[in-house]
C-alpha cells in the first residue's frame, strides 16, 4: 500500500505503516512527505530483514515449463511478463534513509538487521517492533532490543515472518500465540492474524496484548490499492 492508506489510518486512530521493502528511496521520500503534509501523527516505516534467494536458473525454467500449457491456453508470452520489484533487505542504504527521514516508528520482518544497522536506527530515537511467529523469536527479539513485539498468528494473511526456524509445524494460531509470548517477555505485544472486527480485538486485549495489527481488514478501503479482480472476490459470500 502507499501513503493514502498510512494517512487514512492514522487519522482513524491508529498507528499508519508505509512499506519500504520494494520501494526506492525516492519512492519512500515522496511517501513520507505526502504523509508528514497530511498529518502530525505517528507513522511507521516497514522494512524486510531477509537473505535474497539465490537464483537458480534450472528451478526457474521447472516452473515455467509447469506453466507452459496456462500461457497456451490464455495467449501469453512467457518472455513478455513482467517481473515484480525485487523484496530488497535493510541495509546501510535503507539506515541512511530512515536517519535522514526520522521515522517515529520502525518495523521489521523476518527478524532485525545487523546490530550495527539497527544501532542507526535506534539513535534516530526511532521506536523499534518486529514480528515473532514463536515464542523463541519473539525472546530473541527482545534479547536484542526492540521496544514491541508483533505475535504473528498462523492467520496472518502477510509474509510468514519466520526467521530462526523454517519448519511450517512450529506455527499456530493467533489466540494460542499471544498470551504464551506475553508471558515470555517483558515488552509490549501486539496481536496479528484473523483479526478484522472490534471482539477480535477484544479477545486479543484480554489474552494480554498491548493492541492489533491489522491489514487484511483494509483491503476493501477506498484508499487501498487492491485491484478489481480482488476486490470483487472479497465483497462476494
Amino acid at each position: 500500500q502507499g501513503s493514502a492508506l498510512a494517512i487514512a489510518v492514522c487519522k482513524a486512530g491508529a498507528l499508519g505503516s508505509l512499506p519500504c521493502a520494494m520501494s526506492s528511496a525516492e519512492t519512500v521520500r515522496e511517501e513520507v512527505a505526502r504523509i508528514r503534509a497530511a498529518t502530525a501523527l505517528t507513522f511507521n516505516l516497514n522494512f524486510f530483514c531477509h537473505r535474497p534467494p539465490a537464483a537458480d536458473p534450472q528451478r526457474e525454467a521447472r516452473w515455467r515449463a509447469l506453466l507452459a500449457p496456462y500461457f497456451r491456453e490464455y495467449g501469453l508470452e512467457p518472455s513478455a511478463i513482467p517481473e515484480g520489484p525485487a523484496r530488497l533487505p535493510f541495509d546501510a542504504d535503507a539506515a541512511a534513509l530512515v536517519e535522514a527521514l526520522r521515522p517515529p516508528v520502525v518495523s521489521f520482518h523476518f527478524g532485525l538487521p545487523a546490530p550495527e544497522l539497527l544501532a542507526r536506527v535506534k539513535a534516530t530515537g526511532a521506536k523499534v517492533i518486529s514480528s515473532a511467529t514463536t515464542v523463541a523469536e519473539a525472546r530473541w527479539l527482545e534479547a536484542h532490543g526492540v521496544d514491541a513485539i508483533v505475535a504473528q498468528g498462523i492467520e496472518a494473511g502477510g509474509h510468514r515472518g519466520m526467521f530462526l526456524t523454517d519448519d511450517p509445524t512450529t506455527q499456530i494460531g493467533t489466540f494460542a500465540l499471544v498470551p504464551q509470548v506475553v508471558r515470555a517477555v517483558r515488552v509490549p505485544v501486539i496481536a496479528a492474524g484473523g483479526i478484522a472486527d472490534a471482539d477480535a480485538v477484544a479477545a486479543a486485549l484480554a489474552l494480554g496484548a498491548a493492541g492489533v495489527q491489522v491489514g487484511t481488514a483494509y483491503l476493501l478501503c477506498p484508499e487501498a490499492t487492491t485491484g478489481a479482480v480482488h476486490r470483487k472476490a472479497l465483497a462476494s459470500e
